[in-house]
């Protein structure tokens, strides 16, 4: 697992003389993977630690606050992404007023030369850093050549002949089409979370659900669909539903699942939940009747799918 290093306080010796590159990594798609596959072997050959330098909140969401688009993952989320691809340590730096504020410049003397020593940056093509996005490739090269760390430039990884991005992502994932998402992820979509107490509303309706809260800003995406469920002792499938219940008058996001074929109490595990197929967008029904009746629909609809699909497609 990646050590997590919170804060420029907590960086020790043997977090310095790194390979290093910097980002959000929102997602972990295929062209970030990419980009610390890159930095993995890197400091391979120079027989040296990985390091990422990412920030909380997303700087995004600190300037735009809830206006910003919908996170691909959680920070634990993108955790364990980035862990499954080798890297030994994970800067987290707070994003706040004194780091807006930081010029390319600093950034380069305090947090790249002076806090972390490192050996060698990796970075895409058209990355930008520091106060106002002043800082470029240009003057990275200009730096190293000055204070000896070396650059790498990782070209963008594309599909369908444009740049995957977490934008073009995050617009698959609204429009349903888990394909193109699950191609430019180089995985299926999924959300990860422990089971917690509801309302118990769909036990009444004799269809219990797991229930996930988000603890996001907001989703990606909305409504119900078919799912593939980890995290239990075996593989299972079900329906889900993201979205704030607007029926009952809910405001918070929250993901439930109904998993096929499990009778067992699970409060407190911690699943992942891969999405697999949109069935409808969420909407707000004029009776609790008539939600029930269309939950009993849509249940029925997915597990036809189901039916009709080979299982073991799924990664």
């Amino acid at each position: 697992m990646v050590e997590i290093i919170r804060g420029l306080h907590n960086v020790r010796k043997c977090h310095r003389n790194s390979v290093c590159t910097i980002g959000n990594f929102d997602g972990v798609h295929l062209g970030h993977r990419a980009l610390l596959a890159t930095v993995y072997q890197e400091a391979q050959t120079r027989k040296t630690c990985s390091l990422v330098m990412t920030f909380e909140p997303q700087s995004r969401e600190y300037f735009q606050s809830r206006l910003v688009p919908a996170r691909l993952t959680r920070f634990r989320e993108k955790v364990e992404l980035i862990s499954e691809l080798g890297i030994k340590f994970l800067l987290c730096l707070p994003f706040n007023e004194r780091l807006q504020k930081t010029t390319a410049d600093s950034m380069i003397q305090d947090y790249l030369r002076s806090a972390l020593g490192v050996q060698h940056l990796v970075v895409g093509r058209d990355f930008r850093f520091g106060k106002d996005a002043f800082g470029n490739v240009a003057m990275l090269h200009d730096a190293g050549a000055k204070y000896d760390f070396s650059i790498t430039q990782v070209n963008p990884y594309q599909y369908a002949g444009d740049t995957i991005s977490s934008t073009r992502i995050r617009a698959a994932l609204q429009h349903g089409d888990f394909h193109k998402a699950s191609a430019m992820l180089g995985r299926n979509y999924f959300m990860v979370g422990p089971v917690v107490v509801g309302n118990r509303l769909g036990s009444d309706f004799g269809i219990p659900t797991a229930n996930i809260r988000l603890q996001r800003y907001r989703a990606p995406l909305e409504g119900i669909f078919a799912v593939r469920i980890l995290g239990l002792s075996k593989e299972y499938f079900g329906a889900a539903y993201v979205g704030t219940r607007p029926t009952l008058g809910g405001t918070e996001p929250l993901l439930e699942v109904h998993i096929f074929d499990l009778d067992q109490d699970i409060y407190g595990v911690r699943l992942k939940i891969c999405f697999l197929k949109k069935i409808r967008s969420d909407q707000k029904f004029a009776s609790v009747a008539q939600l029930q009746a269309q939950m009993e629909q849509d249940i029925s609809k997915i597990q036809h799918w189901f039916k009709t699909q080979r299982l073991e497609r799924y990664y």
